[in-house]
C-alpha cells in the first residue's frame, strides 16, 4: 500500500516508516500539518498514519480537510492522550482508527493492515493465479508449490498484480502504489523489477507485457 506517516519528532517517523517499508508498503514522511496536507493533495494514499498534535496545522484540522476532501485514504490518528473522551473525538473528526502512544509497531502494522481492508476491495486472504500464491500475512510466495524469496518491491508489485485479477496494471500504478515519492518515474524501476521477478518466478513466464501500457498476470 502506498501510506504517508504524518509525526513531527523524526526519530519516531523515521521508525515508523521504516517498519511499514519492511511490511514491503511504499510510505512518504510528513513532519507537520501543513506538509501533510500537500503529499495527500499530490499523492494517492491508502492509508495516513496521523499524529494528532503536529506544527503548523494541528492533526484534527488535518484530519478533518481530508474528510472534507472525500480522501479515499483511510486515518489512523496517533496520540498521547489516553482519555476515552480523546479516543471519541479523534473518530468524531472522521478518523477510523485510533492508537494512543507509547505503541509497539507490530499493533500498528496490524492496525495498518486492518485500514487497508478497507481502502480496498475486500481480497482473499491469499493470493492465487497461474500457479503462484502470495501469503501477505506470511509475506511468502510460492510458484506452483516451490519457495520464492523476493525483495520488498518485487512483493509489492507481484501483490499488485494478483489484486488486479487478470486486468492490466499501468506501469504507473505500479509505481505509485510500491514506491515512495522520490522515486523517479524515468529511471525503469518499475521495468527492472518486473525483470527480477519474472527471474525468480521461472518458466513458463507468468507477468505478461502489455506494450506502451502495463502488466498483467493473465
Amino acid at each position: 500500500m502506498r501510506i504517508l506517516v504524518v509525526e513531527d519528532e523524526p526519530t519516531l517517523a523515521d521508525a515508523i516508516a521504516e517498519w511499514l517499508r519492511d511490511e514491503a508498503h511504499a510510505v512518504d514522511i510528513a513532519y507537520d500539518g501543513e506538509a501533510a496536507l500537500y503529499r495527500a493533495e499530490t499523492n494517492d494514499y491508502d492509508i495516513v498514519v496521523l499524529d494528532r498534535d503536529l506544527p503548523r496545522l494541528h492533526g484534527d484540522d488535518v484530519c478533518r480537510s481530508l474528510v472534507a476532501s472525500r480522501s479515499p485514504a483511510r486515518v489512523l490518528m496517533l496520540t498521547a492522550a489516553a482519555e476515552v473522551t480523546e479516543r471519541v473525538t479523534g473518530l468524531a473528526l472522521g478518523a477510523d482508527d485510533y492508537l494512543t502512544k507509547p505503541f509497539a509497531f507490530a499493533e500498528l502494522g496490524a492496525r495498518v493492515q486492518a485500514l487497508g481492508r478497507r481502502a480496498r476491495p475486500a481480497a482473499p486472504p491469499v493470493l492465487c493465479r497461474a500457479g503462484v500464491t502470495l501469503d501477505p500475512a506470511r509475506r511468502k510466495v510460492f510458484r506452483d508449490s516451490r519457495y520464492v524469496p523476493l525483495s520488498k518491491k518485487e512483493f509489492a508489485v507481484l501483490t499488485e498484480l494478483l489484486l488486479a485479477d487478470g486486468a492490466v496494471v499501468a506501469t504507473e500504478q505500479l509505481l505509485e502504489k510500491a514506491w515512495d515519492e522520490h522515486a523517479d518515474p524515468f529511471t525503469g524501476a518499475v521495468r527492472q523489477a518486473v525483470l527480477k521477478l519474472r527471474r525468480k518466478l521461472g518458466d513458463p513466464p507468468v507477468v505478461e507485457t502489455v506494450t506502451g501500457v502495463g502488466y498483467r498476470i493473465p
